[in-house]
């Protein structure tokens, strides 16, 4: 239910499990963070999923089993975080609790129209993974960070884009052809130049 695709320094990694909207469940989660952990021979990695949801987080059952405060969310977004390549968030669609964390490590997100983003962590009882409400502010400030985290709204991708947490919205078919059209200079570079202008940015 993760795939990974590769071509040279180009990795996509897919969440397929459409019939649940994408939710992870603890072997997929744990295989999104393989996957990150690895990709540190990448020259960018793609983050993406198949269906109308990018990822709806964790599987209610395994959410109801204590998933929702897996160290593997941290994990994940962790892994990707510290990765020197160009990591990006493809949203084919809708993305929703604990899967926020690995769209805020990555260095870029783009979406599809129509699609929505919310973390309704206020409304669950849980705690957000401990980096996902610094790295949500850092994108688009405490207040709207706290109109996510707080008051649990539901985030059109196209008010997401004025706020900078989406960096740009894509017709679905050019999704996957606007992932690599952005990964372009990164791979046409060494992975040593790519990483040390990332560290700069850092």
């Amino acid at each position: 239910m993760i795939s990974l695709e590769k071509d040279g320094g180009y990795w996509i990694a897919v969440i397929d499990r459409p019939d649940k909207a994408n939710s992870l469940t603890p072997e997929m989660l744990e295989g999104l963070c393989e996957i990150a952990e690895a990709a540190r021979d990448a020259q960018a990695l793609v983050l993406t999923g198949v269906g109308k949801v990018f990822s709806a987080g964790a599987d209610l059952e395994a959410a109801r089993a204590g998933m929702a405060t897996s160290p593997l969310w941290e994990r994940l977004s962790g892994a990707i975080a510290r990765l020197p390549g160009l990591t990006i968030c493809a949203l084919n669609g809708t993305l929703a609790g604990g899967a926020m964390g690995m769209a805020l490590a990555c260095d870029l997100r783009i979406a599809v129209p129509g699609a929505k983003v919310f973390y309704p962590v206020m409304k669950l009882g849980f705690l957000p993974q401990p980096s996902d409400p610094a790295r949500l502010a850092a994108l688009v400030g405490p207040a709207r960070a706290k109109m996510i985290l707080m008051a649990g709204q539901k985030i059109p991708v196209e008010e997401a884009l004025t706020w900078g947490l989406i960096d740009r919205i894509v017709a679905p078919e050019a999704l996957m052809t606007e992932a690599r059209a952005l990964a372009a200079d990164t791979l046409a570079t060494t992975p040593e130049h790519a990483g040390a202008i990332k560290a700069l940015i850092r």
